[in-house]
């Protein structure tokens, strides 16, 4: 039996697309990213959420390729993890200016909005911006991007970021919507982005986004990079004491961070 040519070519993409979703092909490529310069994880939310030409990409690669594994879309994150860190090696992530970052995060918001609905969500959110953003401003914060239920700003300082995030958690702490008061987890960091646009792009971004992570269900972390700018009077004014993150048993391994970044959690202190 004569095949033609368009049923030859239809049958060749089949099998591209079927080689392309094999897991053992996935996972292959997941590991030879795991070698490569930069960060192995650049695709995932977090990452992707970040500023820069290269998290552009990758985020229009994703819409593109959707959100089921495959080989392809493995190896273009790939390509595109090299080149944000030739981009950072060579100093393209760094900017002139020291400022402190500052990632948030609702704790467990995915799920309560998938049994809340459209329209009760929106209204949270509504309520989550008036009551995180106003303190942020007013302490002079600059909002650089919201991020769904979350949001990145930059401070000129770290004792403006610290007092910021503890009176936003403050006022967070007092919306309601029909018996759910939301949690937040906040992520600080300070060093010398490079301010492209209205976005940011460097180490120090992801640095931040990576403290956030550690935040568990609703905590505040702070680099050591970070901490050792906050003042001793600020942290008595707020009434702030400091506990060392020790990453879980079954936590996984932060990426993209220095070897050397130490976090700590901020506490209420006992005596308040």
């Amino acid at each position: 039996m004569k095949i033609s040519a368009g049923d030859a070519a239809r049958r060749a993409a089949e099998a591209a697309r079927t080689v392309n979703r094999t897991p053992r092909v996935v996972e292959l490529v997941r590991r030879v990213r795991g070698v490569l310069p930069g960060d192995p994880s650049f695709g995932d939310p977090l990452s992707t959420a970040g500023p820069g030409a290269a998290r552009m990409v990758a985020r229009v690669t994703d819409r593109l390729q959707g959100d089921a594994p495959g080989a392809s879309k493995e190896l273009s994150l790939g390509a595109l993890q090299v080149w944000q860190a030739v981009l950072e090696r060579a100093g393209r992530g760094r900017g002139e200016r020291e400022v402190t970052i500052v990632f948030t995060d609702l704790v467990g918001f995915s799920t309560w909005s998938l049994s809340a609905g459209d329209a009760t969500t929106l209204v949270l959110l509504k309520q989550v911006a008036r009551a995180v953003e106003r303190p942020m401003l007013d302490r002079g914060g600059h909002i650089v991007k919201r991020l769904g239920d979350g949001l990145m700003a930059v401070f000129p300082s770290a004792d403006n970021a610290v007092r910021a995030v503890f009176e936003a958690q403050t006022a967070l702490a007092r919306v309601d919507v029909n018996g759910y008061t939301p949690r937040m987890r906040v992520g600080i960091h300070t060093g010398c982005p490079r301010a492209v646009g209205s976005d940011w792009l460097g180490v120090d971004v992801t640095v931040a986004a990576r403290v956030m992570q550690t935040g568990a269900d609703g905590n505040v972390m702070i680099s050591n990079v970070a901490l050792d700018l906050v003042s001793p009077e600020v942290l008595d004014t707020v009434g702030l004491a400091t506990k060392p993150y020790r990453r879980g048993l079954f936590s996984p391994k932060l990426t993209g961070v220095p070897e050397d970044l130490r976090i700590s959690r901020l506490v209420q202190s006992p005596e308040r």
